[in-house]
């Protein structure tokens, strides 16, 4: 569905240039929630602004929906442009135009007739929870009902791509969940392929099927969310899942970490484990975590007795990652 490869973005030139963009190449797959996940100055928001071009990339190339981008004049990209919805960090609502209004000025743009927008802006006020606004101003909005407007208005043309710059950073926390909601309910009801980008981790948590992180404009990792979070290697693992105070290993002891995914998380495992093999267990530390709606666990343990490779083996045979570190 987007296809961005080898993208570079420079602002400036010669010695006093800035590179905001380093080679980078991303796939979202149709209908799924992808998330850019990064520090601030990765380069997040540049990045989603080049996927519909508010930003020229330096080099690259962008594909929507098998179509290449990057090459096309002004006049077709505006065409592109109305199936590629944005919503914003800071709302980006007209002061002077009522709810109904704002989210129907795409609509007036392209040149729909007012019954037909009338109609439109409607459906997508009650798809967003906000039919009883249609007359009021943003100024008389809360922070999250400004959000389901600039959501309103990033559907009003049924775009097939969702993009979302720090959607929920201005937000409260209550806020933040309500947004994400929406997003999931918009993805699953609508086939909406969404790529956003965040700096938090609970967001990516909550609504990502898959996730890059984004360091000085390159991408270190991409995959999908539960494959990053259960490598020992991933940088999100020890987001999700820190590893507290070192505790010294026993002579003769192996330390494991053991990541559980979906009905594993709440299986009773390791004591069955204790029961059918020669081992102790001394679980160092761990959680469960619900991430994109699976339950995954992740345990750091340490194992002694004599039949150590056969309850590994049983672990790995169950389905279970375990790393032997």
């Amino acid at each position: 569905m987007i296809k961005i490869d080898h993208l570079y973005k420079e602002y400036g030139e010669g010695e006093s240039s800035l590179r905001a963009l380093e080679d980078v190449s991303l796939r979202v797959e149709t209908g799924e929630i992808f998330g850019v996940v990064g520090a601030s100055g990765a380069g997040k928001s540049t990045l989603i602004r080049c996927v519909n071009l508010l930003e020229r990339p330096t080099s690259g190339t962008v594909s929507v929906n098998g179509q290449e981008i990057t090459s096309l004049p002004e006049k077709d990209l505006r065409l592109v442009r109305q199936k590629i919805g944005m919503i914003f960090q800071h709302f980006n609502l007209l002061s002077s135009r009522t709810v109904a209004e704002n989210v129907g000025f795409p609509l007036e743009i392209a040149g729909v007739e007012k019954p037909q927008r009338q109609q439109k802006v409607e459906e997508l006020l009650s798809l967003v929870g906000l039919s009883d606004k249609a007359n009021a101003y943003p100024t008389q909005l809360s922070g999250g009902q400004k959000q389901r407007v600039g959501i309103a208005r990033a559907l009003a043309n049924d775009p097939i791509v969702l993009l979302s710059d720090e959607a929920t950073s201005a937000l409260d926390p209550q806020n933040t969940a309500a947004i994400l909601n929406l997003l999931k309910d918009l993805n699953h009801r609508l086939g909406l392929t969404i790529l956003l980008i965040t700096h938090e981790m609970e967001v990516v948590k909550q609504v990502c099927d898959s996730v890059a992180v984004l360091q000085q404009g390159r991408v270190i990792e991409q995959g999908r969310l539960e494959e990053l979070i259960s490598s020992p290697e991933s940088t999100l693992t020890g987001a999700f899942f820190p590893i507290g105070e070192a505790v010294p290993i026993q002579v003769g002891a192996k330390r494991v970490a053991i990541t559980f995914i979906g009905a594993a998380a709440d299986q009773p495992v390791l004591s069955s484990l204790v029961r059918r093999f020669d081992v102790d267990v001394n679980i160092i530390g761990g959680s469960i975590q619900t991430v994109a709606g699976k339950r995954i666990g992740r345990l750091q343990v340490e194992l002694t007795g004599r039949q150590i490779p056969q309850a590994l083996d049983e672990l790995k045979r169950l389905g279970l990652r375990v790393e032997v570190y």
